[in-house]
């Protein structure tokens, strides 16, 4: 499971149905994080009551994230099932910076 810190904005838009994708700077940290959730959940995919993601069709995955709104354990968090889509570019109104490549979920 992943958990993503994430400002007041963008966890009310993802509450509220409004905003549909996150995103994280293509960086080290990123990169590993998403790396180690993904591999974590191929490693256990032979024990099906257990994943905590689903390997789709066109070889994306769909992983169990918690958004936090802020740094605490106890901040507002929501739990989302999010499909990996691995780096592409982001929407504007969603917070991805303009012709950037991001990490998407």
């Amino acid at each position: 499971m992943l958990i993503l810190p994430i400002k007041r904005k963008w966890f009310d838009m993802i509450k509220s149905g409004e905003k549909k994708e996150e995103y994280r700077e293509i960086k080290p940290y990123y990169k590993t994080r998403f790396y180690n959730a993904v591999k974590e959940v191929l490693d256990k995919e032979t024990f099906a009551q257990q994943l905590t993601a689903v390997i789709l069709y066109d070889n994306t995955v769909m992983l169990d994230v918690i958004f936090r709104n802020g740094y605490n354990k106890n901040s507002p968090q929501i739990k989302c099932k999010c499909i990996y889509k691995g780096r592409g570019q982001g929407k504007e109104e969603w917070g991805a910076e303009k012709r950037k490549r991001v990490l998407c979920t």
